[in-house]
């Protein structure tokens, strides 16, 4: 009877090409995964989601005065602008993968 770490390893090395972790995992088994089969436009809506929400964040940064930021905000903002613009980029370049092997119907 196979031990859930050899169930584990036989379900990853099925899936390895479907289930693409993301770069900001900083875990050993990469729990977030971009499904590499779903939609290429939901793969991009993500996509845009996460970047335009990292966009936004900027904006409002540069437009906000830090007299009376705490000096702790400024790592815990850089930390949210990272994960957000790195999972939009991880996605992105999926989606583009997809959108370049797609072929129209006939």
């Amino acid at each position: 009877m196979p031990t859930e770490i050899e169930k584990m390893k036989s379900w990853n090395e099925l899936h390895s090409d479907r289930y693409r972790p993301l770069d900001s995992n900083l875990t050993d088994t990469k729990p977030l995964v971009i499904d590499t089969d779903a939609n290429p436009q939901d793969i991009l809506e993500c996509a845009v989601q996460r970047l335009r929400a990292s966009s936004d964040l900027l904006q409002t940064l540069y437009c906000l005065c830090f007299k009376h930021a705490d000096v702790e905000d400024i790592p815990h903002i850089t930390h949210a602008l990272y994960l957000l613009t790195k999972d939009g980029c991880d996605l992105l370049q999926v989606a583009q993968q997809k959108m370049l092997s797609w072929k129209a119907p006939a």
